[in-house]
């Protein structure tokens, strides 16, 4: 880092700083890429407060191109408070330390506040359960990696700022390990293998993600997959994510042809005949390291209710 900061920057102040590995994106999208934890709008605005450098100099344009062998330095400030209320609800902890926590979420539960789910979301649940550490900006709980609302499972959460970058380091460096279990449309020929498609934004209908070319704007997406245990024309199968794009499993097995039940986006048209409150998709084990110890933990989170129901009328289908 250069040693001549612009004067509202602090050496003080903790840095991110981050070797860029392509050309020509622009400098808002690559650091909202990089770094998940922190909102496109709060990129924005620490680009415009100047508390981003490229190879050492200020950079005010969000704009502004980067290329590979760019270095570039982005200095947090200090969290301020978060406006939002703590709220009582119920958590299912599959672990919890002073490090650490690891959750079943449920189906229907919002991680993040977002525009019509201000509140009852896991951080409202989490303010009221948790001593807060300074993350992404504000003293919140840190949301390490994320479930859609209707996928349930074992999601992790740092208590700590060491946790957190801890945790998302191995998330990164592929050290921590997600498995999944979902119900999908048909029967696939073959009993495992691996879909590694590029995933970025639906070039059309910008609330869905699609396979995309790497080129235009899509990242390397890998899931690996193998049948469980097949169920007439559905299928329960096994998912380990070698990557963590958005609606990752939920995109590739619609690649496969075999969309999981009950996806209202990405397996709309086909039925059933069973009423599932989201898709069945989740999250059922996590291994990763402590951010402390070192010890290899494993979180195993019972499918809910409607899974196993799901599971035992097929079963009984299939039999007849």
């Amino acid at each position: 880092m250069s040693n001549d900061l612009p004067a509202d920057l602090s050496p003080d102040l903790p840095a991110i700083e981050l070797q860029v590995q392509v050309n020509g994106d622009r400098l808002d999208r690559y650091l909202a890429d990089q770094l998940p934890d922190l909102s496109r709008s709060r990129i924005q605005k620490l680009i415009e407060q100047g508390q981003v450098l490229i190879n050492g100099a200020t950079s005010s344009s969000k704009k502004a191109v980067v290329n590979a062998g760019d270095r570039i330095t982005l200095m947090l400030p200090p969290a301020e408070p978060l406006a939002l209320q703590a709220e009582n609800i119920p958590l299912d902890i599959l672990y919890e330390d002073d490090q650490l926590l690891i959750l079943n979420k449920p189906v229907g539960l919002v991680v993040h506040p977002a525009p019509g789910h201000a509140g009852g979301t896991l951080v409202n649940a989490l303010l009221a359960h948790c001593e807060l550490a300074g993350i992404g900006g504000v003293q919140r709980p840190g949301i390490v990696h994320r479930l859609d609302k209707d996928t349930s499972g074992a999601i992790a959460i740092a208590k700590t700022d060491l946790a957190h970058h801890h945790l998302q380091a191995q998330f990164k460096s592929k050290t921590a390990q997600r498995e999944y279990l979902a119900v999908v449309y048909g029967a696939p020929s073959l009993t495992q293998g691996t879909v590694d498609q590029p995933i970025g934004r639906h070039p059309v209908d910008r609330k869905k993600m699609a396979i995309v070319p790497e080129e235009k704007g899509g990242r390397r997406a890998i899931t690996h997959w193998q049948v469980e245990e097949r169920l007439g024309n559905f299928t329960l199968m096994k998912f380990r994510l070698e990557t963590g794009r958005t609606h990752q499993i939920r995109v590739h097995t619609a690649f496969m042809g075999h969309p999981v039940v009950g996806d209202p986006v990405y397996g709309s048209g086909r039925s059933v005949g069973v009423n599932l409150t989201g898709q069945a998709l989740h999250a059922w084990r996590l291994r990763l390291q402590h951010p402390v110890t070192g010890e290899r933990i494993e979180a195993i989170a019972p499918p809910p209710a409607e899974f196993t129901t799901l599971l035992n009328i097929l079963r009984l289908r299939n039999l007849q």
